[in-house]
Formats: C-alpha cells, structure tokens, sequence
C-alpha cells in the first residue's frame, strides 16, 4: 500500500469528507470541533513543513466521530489512525490548548476546526522536543517565517506562552530550554533551519539501526541516552 501523508493541498479534502460523514451518521443536530494540533497546525499556518504523516487532535465530538474518521479512512485508503488524539497521552497535551487554539474553518455547517499557531505552537513543540521528529526544525521554522510576515514572537512571548500552558518556563526540559535560548543568538535562522532539519534526520536514521540492531530495546525512557551515546560514537 502506497505510503499516505497530508500535505496543505489535500488536508482540507480529508477534512471536507469527514464531516459529510459525520452529519450523515450523526445528523447536523450536534456539531463537532476538532483542534488539530503539531504537523498538521504547522501545514495550516505555515509553508516550510510539506507534509505530515498523521493528524494529531483533540475531538470535542460525540462517539460517532470515530465511525466517521474509520469510515472516512476506508474509503479513501489512509492509514488507521489519520486522525488520532494519540497526542492527548503525551507530556505536551493540556486542555488550555483549547483555550489559546484559533479558528480555522467550519465543514458542512457541522464540524469546526481550530488550529494552534504562533508561540503556543513553538511551545508545545519545544515540550515534545524530540530530537528525531520536525520538533525542533518546526520552532525554528515557525520563528523564521513569523519574522519573514513581521509578526515576530520574542523569547518573552515564548516564556509567557509556556506559564499559561504549562505552568511556567521551567516546566519545559533544560535541553528545550537551552535550545530555544541559542536559536535566539543564531543571526541566521535560514542556515538554522536546514541545519537542524539534517540533525532530525540523522538521529531517525541513528534510531531506526539501532532498533535493527537491538529489537525491543528503545523506549520512551532510554531514547535520549541511546541518541546521544550513538551519536558520539559515529563522531568518535
């Protein structure tokens, strides 16, 4: 089966006939909100990301959306699980992402999506912060093209945008934290970018023969110390 991703093109497509689903299965009685969250809010807001493999979200909808997303996935022959609230497991969910989400486009009078943008996004990816996602090269790219469309987002806004997510700046890890504070002494955002985009793509490649190598051994917990043993192996 052909590899599938959503790109700023196609998106909208997907979007438009999951809600025709969802009102034939569910009527135009109860509308839905769906906030799409990460890779897709990026594709959205932004035009550095060209795709994203799933869409993350939070589905403020009644159970007949799942019906909707299966059906929807079927026909169209996307992966189990194109959109998933996967995310709402990890250490970035909060719910005052709904809060500080924005408006983006109502489907089929039923369905409402909302995206994240801005230094709220940059924040929730520097809480993710893996080295081996677009996490890292999406703060960078995020900053750079909000320069670009002078509406720039300042350190401060950074940290204000993290106490009211999270609780404060320092709940973000140190790594996250150092590497947002060097972004901000980079003159070159551009150079940045493509630099750091190369290091994610290094350190998947690192991942993936190292789960080769040793099946069932990476977890959550070990992946930063494995990344950063290996790399400094292929350095040495």
């Amino acid at each position: 089966m052909p590899e599938v991703f959503f790109t700023k093109e196609n998106l909208d497509s997907y979007l438009k006939e999951l809600a025709k689903e969802f009102r034939k299965i569910n009527g135009n009685k109860m509308p839905a909100e769906i906030i799409l969250i990460g890779g897709a809010s990026v594709l959205i807001n932004y035009g550095f990301r060209e795709m994203t493999y799933d869409m993350d979200a939070i589905i403020q909808a009644s159970s007949s959306m799942k019906d909707a997303i299966n059906s929807v996935g079927d026909r169209m022959g996307l992966p189990n699980g194109w959109l998933n609230t996967d995310f709402m497991k990890t250490t970035s969910y909060t719910p005052k992402l709904i809060q500080y989400s924005k408006y983006y486009k109502t489907f089929s009078n039923v369905l409402r999506i909302r995206t994240v943008s801005a230094e709220y996004l940059v924040v929730m990816k520097l809480m993710a912060g893996r080295q081996y996602k677009n996490d890292l090269s999406d703060v960078v790219g995020i900053l750079l093209e909000q320069e670009k469309s002078q509406q720039q987002i300042c350190l401060e806004d950074i940290k204000k945008a993290a106490e009211k997510l999270y609780g404060g700046y320092d709940k973000l890890s140190e790594e996250s934290r150092t590497f947002i504070e060097t972004v901000y002494q980079n003159p070159d955002l551009t150079q940045l970018y493509a630099k750091v985009r190369e290091d994610e793509k290094t350190n998947k490649d690192i991942l993936i023969e190292f789960e080769d190598n040793y099946p069932d051994v990476l977890n959550g917990d070990n992946l930063t110390d494995i990344l950063k043993a290996a790399r400094a192996k292929k350095k040495g």
